[in-house]
C-alpha cells in the first residue's frame, strides 16, 4: 500500500518540481521513513525522525514527498508509541512542517503547493482526528502544543471535514475548552481553533456555550487587561461575537448566566484615555460589534427575536451602557473615529422604536451650568462639522433613529427651528454650546450658501427630514419658516423651502461650472436635498403650493429631470418631486394646477421618457444596495491586520465612472423612503394618466344655453347653438388627440405599470431611448458634415480651376522662352558667318549678344519668380485643402485626376516637334 501511494506520488513531484530532482527527495525521505518504522536502535530513529523534520521544513519537494508516503508511518507513531515522548514530539512538529507554506507568496498562483495537498491528505487519513483530540490529554507541554497547531491547519484549510469529525467524536469539543484554562501558550492556540470552528457551525456554538464559553472568555480577557490588552482580547471577542451573531439562544444564556456587567467593563476607559493603540481601537471595535448583536436580537427568521432584542436593551440600559456609548461616540473626541462612528450607531440601535430610551437620549446632558448641552445638540453639532463621512452617516442614523414613530420627539426638536437674524445665524459659533438645536440646525441650512461650500448646507437638510417625516404637524411649522435676506436692499424674507431649492440649484450650477463629474466631491448634495423636498411635499398640499409660488422651480425641476449629465438618481428623485407636484396638487389658479403641470411635463420631457426615470431610478445601484450597505464587516485577525480597514477610507470606495451616484446615498437612504418613493410612483403614475386623458374643461357646459333665449331670434339661436357645438367638436377632437398621444407614450413605455416586468423591460427601453437619442445626434453631424464637405468641394474645384489656369501661362511664358533661345542661336551664326566673312566694319557683335542675352534673362527671372511665388501660394492653399478632404474621408487623388494631363500632352508634343 505504501509503494503504490509512493508512486503515484512520484508522477506530481515529478511534475512540479522535475524528475531528476524528484526522484532524489524521494528517495531520501524514502530511506528515513523506512529507519523510522523499520530501525532497530530507538536513538537511530529518533535521530531519522529529527533529520525528516528539518528537511521537510525548509523545502517544498521535501513536503510534497513527504505527503506522498509519510502520513500512515506518523500516525502510527502517535498511535502505537505513546510512551516515547520524544518520538511522538518528533512526529508532531514533523507533521507542523509538513502542513506549514513555505515561500508561498513568491510561488506562482498556479503552482502546486504541497502544503494545501498535505492538509488535505491528512483530514482524509481514517482516525487521524480522532487520534489527534486524544493527544490533548497528553501531559506533555509540546504534544498538546504541536497537536493543537495541526488542527488550526487542518480548520483552515478544510473547515467543513474537521468540523464533522469533532461533532462525531465524544468529548471532542470538551477537550478544546480544557485548553482555555491552559498554560499560555496552549489558552492562544485553542483561542484561535475554537474562533475558527464557531464561525458557521451552530451545532459547535451550542457545545461550546455549554461548556462554560462565556465564563472562561471574560476571565480571559479580565486577566489581559479588558481593552488595554493584546491580541489575546480580540480573539476572545471574536469568539464571543460568533456564538452571540444571530442565535437568541445563546443571548439569553449569557444574560442570564454571568450577565452584562463584564461587557460594559470593557467599554470603560482606564488610565491614560486619551491614549488608543491599535490593538485597542481594535479591542473596542469588537465590542461594540457585540453590543450591536445584542441589540439586534438574533437572526431575522427567529420568531423571538423582538423580544429577546427588547430584553437585551433594557439590561443594557439598565447597566448605563449609554453613558459609556456617549463618552466614546460623542463626548470624547480624542477617540478614534472609527469607535466614534461605531459607538454612535450603536446609540441608534439603543433607542430606535425605544420610546423610553428616546426620553432618556432628549435628557442627556454634556457638561455643568451655565456651560452644559443637551447630547442631541453635541451630536448635531459633530454632525455639521465633522470632517468623516461616516461619523457624519452615523450621526445621522441616531437622528433617525430618534425620529422614526416619535411625533412628539418631532415636535420637540420643531419647536426649537426659531429664525435668527441675519448677522447671528452668519456667524460661526465654534465655541457656543448655548445655541439652542434649531438655531443650529437652521444656521447648517443657510450655511456656505455664498461661499459656496454647502457639505453643511447638505447635512443639516438630511436631519431636517428625519424631523419632518410622516408629521404634518411639523411640516405645517417648518413651512411658516421665513429666512432673512443678507440685507435689507435685497427683499423681503423667503421661505425656508425656497431657499432650499436656491441650494439645490446652487449646487447644480457649482457641478457644471467646476466641470466635475457626478462621482467627485459633494455629487450627493442634490440628492439629498431632493430627498427633502420629497418628503416634505408628501401629503402636504400646503407645501406644494409653495414650491409652485416661485415659478423658475417647476422650470429647473424640468431641465434635472431632462439634463442626462445628472446621476440616475437626481433624475429618478427630480421626477418624483414633479409628480408630488401633480398628486398633492389642490390649486385652482391658471398655470399652477395639476393640469397645467401635466401639460408641461408632456411638452418638455415627454410622458414616456418622464415615466423612464422612475425605472431607471429602481435598478440604480443606490436603490439596490440600500439594505446591504447596513450591514456592516465584523472584525478577524486578517481583516484587523490592516488599520485600513478601520479608517474612514470614503473617498476611495467612490467610483470613476461618470454619471454614477455617489456610495454615500446608498447609507444615507434607508428603506422607509425607498418604499416610500415606489408608493408615490404608483401613485405618480395613475394620477398623471387620469389627469392627462381628462383635462379640465375650457368652456363650463351650462345646460341653459341650449335654450333659447327670450327676445332671440331662430337666426342668432341657430348660430349660438352651432358656435356651441364647434366648440365642443374642437374640445372632443383635442382629447383625442391627448389619448392619442397618451396612448403612444404608454405604448412606448410597456409594462412599465407592472413591477414583475420592471426587471427587464426598463433596461430595454433605456436602451432604446440611448439609442434613439445617439442615431438623432448622429444625424445632425453627419448633415452638418454633408454641407462642410460640399462647401470644401466647391473651393477645390475653384482653386484647381486657378491652378489649371496659372500652368496655362506658365506655358506660354515656356514657349516665349524656347522662341527667344532660337532666334538667339540664328543671331549666333549670321555672326559667326560675318566672322568668317572678314567684314571689319560689322559691330561688337559679342558684346551685342552679352547685352541683349543680359537683358532678356533679367526679364525672364523676374517673370519666374512672380510665377513661383503664386505657384507656391496656389499649392499650399491645396495642400491644406486636400488635408481636410481626406479628414471628410474623400478621395484627394481622384479629385485631382486628370489635372495637368493636357499640360503634360502639350509638352510631349512640342518635345517630338523639337526632336523632328
Amino acid at each position: 500500500m505504501k509503494m503504490d501511494l509512493m508512486s503515484g506520488y512520484k508522477g506530481v513531484v515529478g511534475l512540479v518540481f522535475g524528475n531528476e530532482n524528484s526522484s532524489n527527495e524521494d528517495s531520501y525521505v524514502e530511506r528515513l521513513l523506512d529507519r523510522i518504522s523499520n530501525g532497530k536502535l530507538p536513538e537511530d530513529r529518533r535521530n531519522a525522525i529529527i533529520e525528516l523534520q528539518a528537511v521537510v521544513a525548509e523545502s517544498q519537494p521535501f513536503q510534497l514527498a513527504f505527503g506522498a508516503m509519510g502520513f500512515p508511518i506518523m500516525l502510527s507513531v502517535l498511535k502505537e508509541e505513546r510512551d516515547d515522548v520524544e518520538m511522538v514530539r518528533g512526529a508532531l512538529e514533523t507533521l507542523v512542517s509538513a502542513l506549514t507554506p513555505i515561500n508561498r507568496a513568491k510561488g506562482s498562483s498556479n503552482e502546486v503547493q504541497p502544503d494545501l495537498m498535505n492538509t488535505d491528505l491528512l483530514s482524509r487519513e481514517a482516525g487521524s482526528i480522532s487520534l489527534l483530540l486524544s493527544l490533548l490529554e497528553e501531559d506533555d507541554f509540546y504534544v498538546r502544543y504541536y497537536t493543537l497547531q495541526i488542527l488550526t491547519a487542518l480548520l483552515t484549510n478544510s473547515p467543513q471535514r474537521l468540523q464533522e469529525a469533532i461533532l462525531t467524536i465524544p468529548r471532542g469539543i470538551t477537550r478544546l475548552m480544557d485548553m482555555l484554562m491552559d498554560r499560555e501558550v496552549i489558552r492562544n492556540e485553542a483561542l484561535l481553533l475554537l474562533t475558527h470552528l464557531t464561525r458557521e457551525a451552530e451545532e459547535i456554538q451550542k457545545i461550546v456555550v455549554f461548556e462554560g464559553a462565556f465564563e472562561k472568555i471574560f476571565s480571559i480577557i479580565r486577566e489581559e487587561g479588558n481593552s488595554d490588552g493584546g491580541v489575546v482580547v480580540q480573539d476572545c471577542l471574536e469568539l464571543l461575537n460568533n456564538l452571540l451573531r444571530n442565535t437568541a439562544s445563546n443571548q439569553v444564556l449569557l444574560r442570564e448566566t454571568i450577565g452584562l456587567d463584564s461587557l460594559i467593563s470593557i467599554l470603560k476607559l482606564r488610565g491614560n484615555s486619551y491614549t488608543f493603540t491599535q490593538q485597542k481601537t481594535i479591542n473596542l471595535l469588537s465590542t461594540l460589534e457585540t453590543i450591536k448583536l445584542l441589540l439586534k436580537g438574533g437572526s431575522e427568521a427567529d420568531p423571538g427575536k423582538d423580544m429577546n432584542k427588547q430584553t437585551n436593551k433594557t439590561a443594557l440600559v439598565q447597566k448605563k451602557v449609554l453613558d459609556h456609548l456617549l463618552v466614546l461616540g460623542v463626548e470624547s473626541q480624542w477617540v478614534p473615529v472609527a469607535v466614534r462612528c461605531a459607538a454612535t450607531r450603536c446609540i441608534g440601535d439603543l433607542i430606535a422604536g425605544d420610546s423610553k430610551n428616546l426620553d432618556l437620549l432628549a435628557s442627556k446632558v454634556f457638561g455643568e451650568a451655565p456651560q452644559d448641552e443637551p447630547a442631541l445638540n453635541s451630536i448635531l453639532r459633530i454632525l455639521l462639522r465633522t470632517s468623516s463621512m461616516q461619523e457624519f452617516i452615523a450621526a445621522d442614523y441616531v437622528f433617525k433613529s430618534f425620529c422614526e414613530k416619535n411625533a412628539d420627539g418631532q415636535s420637540m426638536l420643531a419647536s426649537t427651528l426659531i429664525p435668527q437674524p441675519y448677522s447671528m445665524n452668519h456667524a460661526f459659533l465654534e465655541g457656543d454650546v448655548n445655541m439652542s438645536f434649531g438655531s443650529m440646525l437652521l444656521h447648517g441650512l443657510t450655511f456656505g450658501e455664498n461661499d459656496g461650500d454647502l457639505e453643511t448646507c447638505c447635512r443639516a437638510a438630511s436631519v431636517l427630514s428625519h424631523i419632518l417625516k410622516d408629521n404634518l404637524q411639523c411640516k405645517e411649522r417648518v413651512l411658516r419658516i421665513e429666512i432673512e435676506a443678507p440685507t435689507q436692499s435685497l427683499g423681503a424674507p423667503e421661505p425656508l423651502m425656497h431657499r432650499m431649492v436656491k441650494c439645490l440649484a446652487l449646487a447644480s450650477s457649482m457641478k457644471s461650472k467646476d466641470g466635475k463629474s457626478s462621482t467627485s466631491g459633494n455629487s450627493y448634495i442634490q440628492a439629498i436635498i431632493l430627498k427633502l423636498l420629497i418628503t416634505w411635499l408628501a401629503d402636504f398640499p400646503s407645501a406644494v403650493h409653495c414650491f409652485l409660488d416661485a415659478r423658475p422651480h417647476l422650470t429647473y425641476l424640468l431641465e434635472l429631470v431632462s439634463n442626462l449629465s445628472e446621476t440616475v438618481c437626481i433624475r429618478g428623485f427630480a421626477a418624483v418631486v414633479l409628480g408630488e407636484c401633480v398628486i398633492y396638487n389642490k390649486s385652482t389658479e391658471s398655470g399652477k394646477d395639476a393640469s397645467a403641470i401635466v401639460d408641461t411635463i408632456s411638452q418638455k420631457v415627454g410622458l414616456s421618457s418622464y415615466f423612464l426615470k422612475f425605472d431607471e431610478m429602481q435598478k440604480s445601484f443606490v436603490f439596490a444596495n440600500v439594505e446591504s450597505s447596513l450591514v456592516h464587516k465584523s472584525f478577524t485577525r486578517s481583516s484587523a491586520a490592516s488599520m485600513a480597514d478601520i479608517e474612514d477610507v470614503d473617498e476611495n470606495d467612490m467610483s470613476e465612472k461618470k454619471n454614477m451616484d455617489h456610495p454615500v446615498l446608498s447609507s444615507i437612504l434607508d428603506s422607509y423612503f425607498v418604499n416610500l418613493v415606489k408608493r408615490l410612483e404608483a401613485d405618480i403614475r395613475e394620477q398623471i394618466v387620469e389627469v392627462y386623458s381628462h383635462p379640465k374643461t375650457k368652456v363650463a357646459v351650462v345646460p341653459a344655453e341650449l335654450e333659447q333665449k327670450s327676445g332671440e331670434s331662430d337666426g342668432e339661436y341657430v348660430k349660438r347653438l352651432k358656435a356651441f357645438v364647434e366648440k365642443q367638436c374642437s374640445e372632443i377632437k383635442g382629447l383625442v388627440i391627448r389619448n392619442a398621444t397618451l396612448a403612444e407614450d404608454l405604448a412606448k413605455t410597456g409594462s412599465s405599470f407592472q413591477s414583475e416586468q420592471r426587471g427587464s423591460g426598463g433596461s430595454d427601453r433605456v436602451q432604446i431611448e440611448t439609442l434613439r437619442r445617439d442615431f438623432h445626434e448622429a444625424c445632425q453631424r453627419l448633415e452638418a458634415l454633408k454641407a462642410e464637405k460640399a462647401k470644401v468641394e466647391s473651393e477645390a474645384i475653384m482653386y484647381r480651376n486657378l491652378a489649371e489656369k496659372t500652368e496655362a501661362d506658365l506655358r506660354s511664358l515656356s514657349d516665349a522662352y524656347n522662341s527667344l533661345e532660337h532666334s538667339n542661336l540664328q543671331l549666333e551664326n549670321e555672326v559667326k558667318a560675318l566672322k568668317r566673312e572678314g567684314h571689319s566694319a560689322f559691330p561688337d557683335v559679342e558684346a551685342i549678344k552679352a547685352e541683349a542675352r543680359e537683358e532678356a534673362q533679367k526679364e525672364s527671372e523676374g517673370e519666374l519668380n512672380d510665377l513661383l511665388v503664386c505657384l507656391g501660394q496656389e499649392q499650399s492653399k491645396v495642400d491644406r485643402l486636400s488635408a481636410r478632404l481626406l479628414e471628410l474621408g474623400e478621395d484627394v487623388d481622384k479629385l485631382l485626376e486628370g489635372v495637368g494631363d493636357d499640360v503634360e500632352a502639350a509638352e510631349d508634343v512640342e518635345d517630338d516637334e523639337d526632336d523632328e
